[in-house]
Parts: structure tokens; C-alpha cells; sequence
């Protein structure tokens, strides 16, 4: 139903965790390398249990392949550097939700090609620099799919 964009991950157990999230959610997951980490890496496993099975994860030499290869989605970058709340979109099925690595976020450059509609942000208490980058997905992730009245939810 979505896609969460990872660009250039550093931390297993926190990509481990947007796997599951992924699996539980219906949301696909792409990784824009480098990457911090092997994708088998062992920390990367167990943070995500068995839900790698479960998930779709595909991992991308470079954001333009996987946005190609998404078909040109409506693209939603998040970043704690602009003022536009993520409550604020109307999300839609087969959007893209695009974060940054945990220690440097999205770079200026990708952040400036999207419309500024676009660049979002969670909002945080004054003087606190990030969500850990798992924890801002799921906000994300779950606010999109309430908005779709959890489709595709099981019982």
C-alpha cells in the first residue's frame, strides 16, 4: 500500500524494526545504499524476528533507480530541518515515504527536489535534534494507513 524509503541506513536493529513494522503494516521497504550494514547482518535479523519472510525489501544503488522502479510515486521526505507537519499530507495508496540516515538525515540536495509541500516533519519538544528513525516510520506509517481506514487489516 506504501513505501518506505530508507536513504543510506546506518543502524541494524533500527532497519530491523521498520522490516517489521513493514510486515505488519502491508508497507514495502526499499534501502538506498550504502548501507551501514549487511542486509543478513545478524543484529539486523533479530531485531526484525521472522518478519523478513513477511516483508518486501529491496535495496537500491541510488534513490532515482528506486523511485523508477516505483513507478514515480508521490514522494514525502521527512526532516527534522523544515516546519510542514507529516498530519498535515493527504496520504494516498502507493505513496512514498522517503527518511534519512540516523546520524545525518536527508541531505539538503534530496530534500530541495522535493516540493516543499512534501518536506515534512514530526514534531518534537524545542532543543531535541530526532526521533529514533524506527520510531518516526511507524508514526508515519500508521498515520497513512489510518487515513486508509487500515485497509487491508485483519480482524
Amino acid at each position: 500500500m506504501f513505501h518506505v524509503i530508507l536513504y543510506q541506513p546506518e543502524i541494524p536493529p533500527n532497519t530491523g524494526n521498520i522490516i517489521r513494522l513493514c510486515a505488519n503494516s502491508g508497507a514495502s521497504l526499499h534501502v538506498i545504499r550504502p548501507l551501514g550494514f549487511d542486509l543478513d547482518e545478524r543484529r539486523l535479523r533479530r531485531a526484525g524476528l521472522d518478519y523478513r519472510e513477511y516483508a518486501t525489501v529491496q535495496a537500491h544503488d541510488e534513490l532515482e533507480t528506486c523511485l523508477r522502479c516505483l513507478g514515480r510515486p508521490m514522494v514525502y521526505g521527512f526532516s527534522s530541518r523544515v516546519s510542514r507537519l507529516y498530519s498535515t499530507a493527504v496520504y494516498r495508496p502507493g505513496d512514498a515515504f522517503l527518511f534519512g540516515s540516523e546520524t545525518r538525515g536527508l541531505p539538503a540536495s534530496v530534500l530541495a527536489g522535493l516540493p516543499e509541500e512534501r518536506r515534512l516533519t514530526l514534531p518534537m519538544r524545542p532543543d531535541n535534534r530526532s526521533l529514533n528513525l524506527s520510531n518516526a516510520v511507524a508514526i508515519v506509517v500508521y498515520e497513512a494507513w489510518r487515513q486508509q481506514d487500515f485497509a487491508g487489516r485483519g480482524s
